[in-house]
């Protein structure tokens, strides 16, 4: 049976179109579906395997990017989306999804100092579109199973992944949790440790500031033209696609 995936969006949300069309190419059934309907009712979410906030500017970044949106959660959803957790299933945070992910608590929880981590502005203190060189560090996130390496568009202003101290960061790297980080070399956004994706203790809740959905396709790389006349080349495809099925083959 096909994993449902919910995609939870709302008022700036520009990515959730792309997201469910990764996830079905990867074998899901997906439905978008406003924050609203959920915060009306959270019992929607035992109808899905999959939840996952997608990339965009939800109500404007408005104080801070994720901000609004991840109040909301913490507010009204929090203990359903852990139960959601909870329950065996997964969660996927992209860009604007993993500062939620992070800014509510659900991904690395607060202790009685506060939040441990967070994602701020960019070192550079711009909006940063560009592509970077990704390594998976970690055999712990569901989601990065068989990856080692990949090559995925960054767009985002706040996507420096920040902790409190030094002992938090040696702490989640020691829990695997720090499981993707940008090439040394190609760090956009000067995040610590080269962070660019993190899980929660599980490994089934995972949050990152790339964009897989923008790279399913072989041809979405800026550079596909000089690969071209490789063997595999009929059958390559896009990196981010193996996030998605990855996602999708742990229901099978």
């Amino acid at each position: 049976m096909k994993p449902n995936v919910l995609i939870l969006r709302a008022p700036g949300t520009n990515c959730d179109l792309e997201t469910a069309y990764a996830f079905e190419l990867a074998g899901a059934t997906t439905e978008r579906v406003h924050v609203n309907r959920v915060l009306e009712n959270p019992a929607l979410l035992e109808r899905f395997q999959i939840l996952c906030f997608p990339g965009g500017f939800s109500y404007g970044d408005d104080i801070a990017a994720g901000r609004v949106m991840a109040t909301k959660i913490r507010v009204n959803l929090v203990d359903a989306i852990r139960k959601f957790r909870d329950d065996g299933k997964l969660i996927l945070g992209v860009c604007n999804g993993f500062q939620i992910l992070i800014k509510s608590g659900i991904l690395v929880a607060d202790d009685d100092k506060g939040a441990p981590v967070t994602l701020t502005w960019n070192k550079s203190g711009v909006y940063t579109d560009r592509w970077a060189r990704l390594e998976v560090k970690s055999d712990k996130c569901v989601f990065l199973k068989g990856i080692e390496k990949m090559y995925l568009p960054v767009a985002h202003a706040e996507g420096k992944f920040m902790a409190r101290d030094e002992s938090v960061l040696d702490a989640l790297e020691a829990q695997g949790r720090l499981a993707l980080r940008y090439v040394p070399s190609d760090n956009p956004n000067g995040a610590a440790r080269d962070v660019a994706g993190a899980c929660d203790e599980t490994g089934r809740v995972f949050g990152l500031m790339p964009h897989p959905e923008r790279h399913v396709d072989k041809t979405q790389r800026p550079d596909w033209t000089r690969f071209r006349d490789d063997p595999d080349f009929a059958t390559r495809v896009g990196d981010g696609l193996q996030i998605f099925k990855n996602a999708t083959e742990y229901f099978a």
